[in-house]
């Protein structure tokens, strides 16, 4: 496949989704060592960042082509490459990485106190282990970076919530991401009518080659074990004129996640929000 790739968004995505299945496999169902696995989740999540780097509106791409290239020798000694990783990387859970148009057989679900309206994101994905925080990216002259401590949210179940995580990606008007799509661990305790993280997002680009209308979205997401699923439970977003240095509390939407934010419906009356800092590092 590799030697024929050509420069095309659905092709690195699809090919990206075949490894990472491949990375995914059980033991007893794959020829590949644990460490030949990783390797292989790496090299799916930089096929995804090309994949970005395609659907940038900036000139300045942030993974290139020659990088990927650099690649290619890894894939196919991938039984016998026993060095460094050439790029610091995490391997992506599988369902980041769908080839175009297959989110939507990915199964929803809806409950009576949960449901909502609007379109976005499909709510349930099989469980796995969250956790694909990405550094922060290298400082440019006259460019802002920003790092966002998502401290907690305020939910009246919180302490129910199983194996809660937050989903962070970046949009355009249209919902298309702009950044890599990160997940937090798995949150850090749980107490009353909160769950807190603590946990600090690196954001993927400079604020200044966002485009206009983008926001930051935050998908609260849970494991339902009578449905062996992880669900959405809930959203919120940040808009670019909110993007401070300081603490700032946004509101929670009901799922499913809107990304093109047309039908917003909050979660509840009571006063719950997500709790973030912001702090803006510029050269």
């Amino acid at each position: 496949i590799w030697g024929q790739l050509v420069e095309a968004i659905d092709e690195y995505q699809i090919l990206a989704r075949h490894l990472q299945k491949e990375a995914q496999a059980q033991h007893n169902n794959s020829e590949f060592t644990e460490e030949q696995k990783k390797t292989i989740g790496k090299i799916a999540t930089c096929l995804e960042l090309r994949s970005a780097a395609l659907q940038s509106t900036q000139s300045q791409e942030e993974f290139k082509l020659e990088d990927l290239k650099k690649l290619e020798p890894i894939l196919k000694n991938i039984l016998t490459y026993n060095k460094e990783f050439p790029f610091d990387v995490q391997p992506v859970p599988l369902r980041r990485i769908l080839a175009p148009g297959e989110e939507e057989h990915l199964e929803f679900e809806e409950d009576e106190e949960e449901g909502g309206a609007g379109a976005g994101s499909p709510d349930s994905f099989p469980a796995r282990v969250p956790g694909t925080l990405l550094p922060r990216l290298p400082s440019e002259p006259g460019m802002t970076l920003l790092t966002i401590r998502i401290e907690k949210i305020g939910l009246k179940d919180a302490g129910q919530c199983i194996d809660p995580y937050i989903t962070v990606s970046v949009k355009d008007l249209n919902g298309i991401d702009l950044t890599p799509v990160q997940d937090t661990p798995v949150a850090s305790r749980k107490e009353d009518t909160y769950v807190n993280f603590n946990v600090d997002i690196e954001l993927q680009k400079h604020i200044e080659k966002l485009t206009k209308g983008a926001a930051i979205f935050f998908e609260f997401k849970h494991y339902k074990p009578k449905k062996r699923f992880t669900s959405t439970k809930c959203f919120a977003f940040m808009e670019m004129d909110e993007i401070k240095p300081g603490p700032i509390v946004i509101e929670l939407y009901k799922k499913p996640t809107d990304f093109k934010r047309k039908k917003l419906q909050l979660l509840t009356k009571k006063p719950l929000y997500l709790h973030l800092h912001q702090t803006l590092h510029k050269e």
